[in-house]
């Protein structure tokens, strides 16, 4: 699949559960929308993804991206312990001299 070297990153991260890795994807004013909640900065964005993983124990796994240039678009299947599981979730990032500067998952 071809994705920026930084999505990949993300999502590699994200499989691993490894909070260090993936707050390395982010840059520093980052930006994460998910669920109607807006988290601002690496400090949020790490809290916000260690409780959705400690809530809902959730795999995302990519299943095809587009990339436009500083827009990429993922489409994942998302399983874990939420009602509704399996899910497809479309998560769209904006990336900035080579870092994640948004990601809104819908």
């Amino acid at each position: 699949m071809d994705m920026p070297r930084i999505v990949n990153m993300y999502f590699d991260a994200d499989s691993r559960n490894d909070a260090d890795a993936l707050s390395e994807t982010f840059a520093p004013e980052a930006v994460v929308e998910d669920e109607g909640a807006r988290h601002q900065g690496v400090v949020a964005i790490l809290k916000w993804w260690v409780a959705a993983k400690k809530a809902a124990q959730y795999v995302a796994e990519p299943l095809e991206s587009t990339a436009d240039g500083d827009r990429a678009v993922v489409r994942a299947k998302v399983s874990g312990q939420f009602p509704g599981s399996p899910v497809t979730l479309t998560y769209s990032f904006t990336i900035k001299d080579g870092k994640i500067v948004r990601l809104e998952i819908q």
